[in-house]
């Protein structure tokens, strides 16, 4: 897995043809298992979701009072997950990133950058008090993950904190993605 390369056009091919097995229509119940380890007991927190499609728990977190961020290079599966929650929103360019949009509900709690993740800086986003990457690092080029924990640690709060979900399963087996990361790695790549 470590030479496999998926572009941006086969991504965006994965949304327009419905190839989305890693959408989930409901919560995922990790995230709901282990909200209080994202929180630490703190409210009203900036929460990042990187890789984001139309994650349902974008909505749920920020109907609790927190304010979501999340990026995705596919324009449709973030207008989706407007559409699809009833919310209104408002459409703008983001200075700074040639053809990037900003997608923003109209109650200001959910943000939405349609472009590269590698595109985004602390100085366009701001910092984050927590990250729930659910399936970011398992989709992420393998070639890419030093590149995207970088990334990663530069938008996070001193004290934030980090939610990883990652798949077990035999490599050897399966092209990817998402793309298996062994714990080791994990460890390695976050410290």
């Amino acid at each position: 897995q470590r030479e496999r390369r998926l572009s941006v056009e086969e991504w965006l091919r994965k949304w327009s043809t419905g190839a989305t097995g890693f959408h989930k229509e409901h919560g995922h119940p990790l995230l709901q298992k282990h909200l209080d380890i994202l929180l630490n007991g703190r409210s009203g927190l900036r929460i990042f979701f990187p890789l984001c499609g139309k994650a349902v728990d974008m909505k749920w977190l920020a109907d609790m009072g927190h304010s979501v961020v999340g990026v995705d290079v596919s324009e449709q599966a973030l207008k989706e997950f407007f559409a699809d929650r009833g919310l209104p929103y408002c459409e703008e360019p983001v200075p700074g990133i040639s053809g990037a949009k900003k997608l923003q509900s109209t109650s200001g709690n959910i943000c939405l950058y349609c472009c590269s993740i590698y595109d985004l800086s602390s100085a366009i986003v701001g910092k984050f008090d927590a990250v729930w990457d659910r399936g970011a690092l398992v989709a992420v080029n393998p070639c890419d993950r030093q590149r995207y924990v970088s990334l990663m640690s530069s938008l996070m709060e001193k004290n934030s904190s980090y939610l990883l979900v990652t798949v077990l399963y035999d490599p050897n087996k399966h092209k990817g993605p998402p793309f298996y990361v062994p714990e080791s790695e994990v460890k390695s790549l976050f410290g």
